[in-house]
Formats: C-alpha cells, structure tokens, sequence
C-alpha cells in the first residue's frame, strides 16, 4: 500500500521533471536551438497546432534557425506566428524557407531569461510539493482507515520526503545548466 503510493509519487515527480525540462528547452540561449520554436503555436486552417508538426526546422550555424515547412501556404501563418511569440526574433522569408537569425543577447535580456527561468524552477519545485502533499494525504487516509499501522505511516512519510527532496534538488540541477547556458557568451 505504501509502496504504491510512493511508486505513483516518483511517477508524477518524474512527469513534473520532464515536463519542466521541455518548457526550460523553449527558453531562448546564445545559441539557436531547433527546441526554441518547436512547440510554437501556429493558426493553421483555422487550428492551433505545433510548428514541429507544420515544418523541418534546422540549425545549420550556431545563430540560425531554418524552417521548411511541409506546406509552402503556411509559410505566412509560421511568420506570423513568430512575429507574434515573445522570441524577440524577425523571421526573414524567402518564398520557400524562414530563416531565424538569433542576436547575441544582451546583459538585460539574459538578466530577464534568468528570472524566467527561476521563475518556472519554482512552479515545478511547487508541483512537486503538491504531489507530496497528495501522497501524504493518501498516507494518513490509508492509516485513518487502518489499512497500514502507525509505524507504515511514519516510514512512508520519511520515505516520501526523501523522494520529494531528490526531486527538488533535480529540479534545481536543471535550472543551474539552464542558467548557466544562458550566461554563456
């Protein structure tokens, strides 16, 4: 019973994880990054899908980004989409591909991403003491139920604590690599 709970807390700590890793891989670096505009919403037909779905999209030099997209008429809806993202980048269109030229970032901007960035750190450190706090709650319902003694309920609870602390400090490794990729020139 314990061990259940514990296994369904570490699988939403891991699904906090990734998901946190997916949205730090949209957070614009020095670098260009295929990942930065991926999940980019385009309004295509009428439908809001994902740029990855739409187009190829390539880094061919370390400061741009190519997109080819599967369907030369959504050239002007990716384009739009763009120019309408909080990227900061001016996509140039040549009839049949948008290239993404990304400026080196400045002392501000890079000062701004940082904060961005902490800020995401924290709402994943706080869906992951949601979680926690779920799981405890399940914990003391399962001992209010005497389904499992007082001795389960205190080991499980250390041992939940001990997951949520592993997590957390996973979460902040992530921001520091983060951070640190930003600060980068």
């Amino acid at each position: 019973m314990v061990k259940d709970a514990l296994t369904e807390a570490e699988h939403k700590m891991k699904g906090a994880l990734t998901a946190l890793d997916s949205d730090l891989a949209t957070v614009r670096t020095g670098r260009a990054a295929p990942a930065l505009v991926e999940r980019l919403e385009v309004d295509y037909y009428g439908t809001p899908t994902h740029l990855q779905q739409l187009a190829t999209i390539s880094a061919p030099e370390p400061r741009q980004l190519v997109i080819k997209p599967f369907d030369p008429a959504s050239l002007k809806d990716i384009e739009r989409a763009i120019q309408a993202s909080d990227l900061g980048l001016t996509p140039n269109n040549d009839g049949k591909i948008i290239r993404l030229n990304t400026p080196p970032l400045t002392e501000e901007r890079r000062k701004q991403l940082v904060k961005h960035v902490h800020h995401r750190l924290e709402d994943a450190r706080v869906a992951i003491r949601n979680i926690r706090r779920a799981i405890h709650d399940d914990l003391r319902e399962f001992e209010k139920e005497k389904m499992i003694s007082e001795d389960d309920l205190k080991r499980g609870e250390a041992d939940l604590q001990k997951l949520t602390d592993k997590y957390v400090e996973k979460v902040d490794e992530a921001g520091a690599r983060k951070e640190a990729e930003i600060k980068e020139i």
